[in-house]
């Protein structure tokens, strides 16, 4: 049976144990005539042809039957191929096969495992958490045409251990048990049902009880402002949730918001949200709050803004990325007559009605 050359990514001890789903002995290994390229997705990585190079990897000591199944699940799952390799172990060079993207020399930046480790590790174990959770119950062609919102998840997971608010009125973090999970729907977003009891006020566990979540990815909604013509720019589009409730007119009118994208920060998806749904470059980001829109049933998290920009006439048109099928159009008013459609209902999205009375209490401030 030939080896399994490990590089790259999948040397990282973390997500080779989440994958394998157990921890397994590792001995060195290497590839000659090859090289190794970074590719900017966490679990990825590229072999090209590469006359005197040499890529270092490990080979299990033994992976049974049950793990090399997982491993190339995940392999399916992130477009992995299995390509034959020639592996040079302490026993000698063999026949071998490995998990990667190809590639050719002189394509993208040579493996920096330290590199990789900073920037893509976090979330290439996070992510694999999501994915090997489905193995055996979804098929791996299903799990690659979802991975980019699987990642987004991901990442907003990452963002939310790493910011736990404060909690100075609210008890510490208690003790929640979860029994099972399911995840009856998964696909651009997903639902996930969890059998759980938790520790109650007077110290007691709750009863097991049943509770559904709508998961979604973290998303930024910002709000252009001209301080010096007073002006905002809304956008408008239609929208499935007010459609769904059976509303007689899905048009909303909304700040601009998009899907934080795996690696970007909160303040570069707003910029380039706007650039695509608005065709504007923003100046200050002025944060005005971070929040769960509805934390009863859905994982959301929003980081909303208001941004200083210049908003003279005609700066408004329609906009959106067509591979996305968005049709949005922009509508600059004063922003006396953004209030004005508060006041008769008009506008009902509520990250734009938080906006906008953030704005209302800070306006003279920034016109000063």
């Amino acid at each position: 049976m030939s080896v399994v050359f490990l590089c790259g990514p999948l040397c990282h001890r973390p997500l080779l144990d989440v994958i394998l789903g157990d921890s397994v002995a590792l001995s060195p290994a290497f590839v000659a005539e090859r090289e190794g390229w970074l590719v900017d997705r966490p679990g990825h990585f590229a072999l090209g042809p590469r006359r005197g190079g040499m890529v270092e990897g490990v080979v299990p000591d033994a992976l049974l039957p049950q793990a090399a199944a997982r491993l190339a699940f995940y392999a399916k799952v992130l477009g992995l191929a299995a390509r034959k390799v020639r592996v040079t172990t302490a026993q000698g060079t063999g026949q071998g096969v490995t998990y990667a993207l190809k590639s050719t020399s002189g394509e993208g930046e040579f493996w920096d495992a330290a590199l990789w480790l900073a920037d893509h590790a976090a979330l290439a174990v996070e992510t694999a958490v999501e994915v090997m959770a489905c193995y055996g119950q979804t098929p791996s062609a299903r799990l690659h045409a979802r991975l980019g919102p699987v990642m987004v998840r991901a990442a907003s997971r990452l963002r939310a251990q790493a910011g736990q608010g404060p909690a100075a009125l609210r008890r510490a973090p208690g003790e929640i048990a979860v029994q099972q999970t399911r995840q009856p729907y998964a696909y651009f977003f997903s639902v996930e049902e969890y059998d759980l009891s938790f520790r109650r006020f007077d110290g007691t566990m709750s009863p097991v009880i049943t509770r559904a979540v709508f998961i979604s990815g973290d998303a930024v909604t910002v709000l252009p402002y001209d301080p010096v013509r007073d002006r905002v720019l809304l956008v408008e589009q239609v929208r499935a949730g007010p459609f769904g409730r059976g509303d007689g007119n899905p048009w909303q009118l909304e700040a601009i918001a998009g899907r934080i994208d795996p690696g970007e920060t909160p303040e570069d998806c707003a910029r380039r949200e706007a650039v695509e749904e608005a065709a504007l470059t923003l100046g200050d980001l002025l944060p005005v709050a971070n929040y769960y829109p509805s934390p009863g049933a859905k994982t959301e998290f929003l980081y909303s803004y208001v941004a200083l920009t210049d908003l003279p006439d005609g700066a408004a048109g329609v906009f959106g990325v067509e591979d996305e099928a968005e049709d949005i159009r922009g509508h600059l008013l004063s922003f006396d007559q953004a209030m004005a459609l508060v006041e008769t209902g008009e506008i009902q999205n509520a990250p734009l009605l938080l906006t906008l009375f953030w704005l209302q209490r800070e306006r003279g401030r920034l016109r000063a």
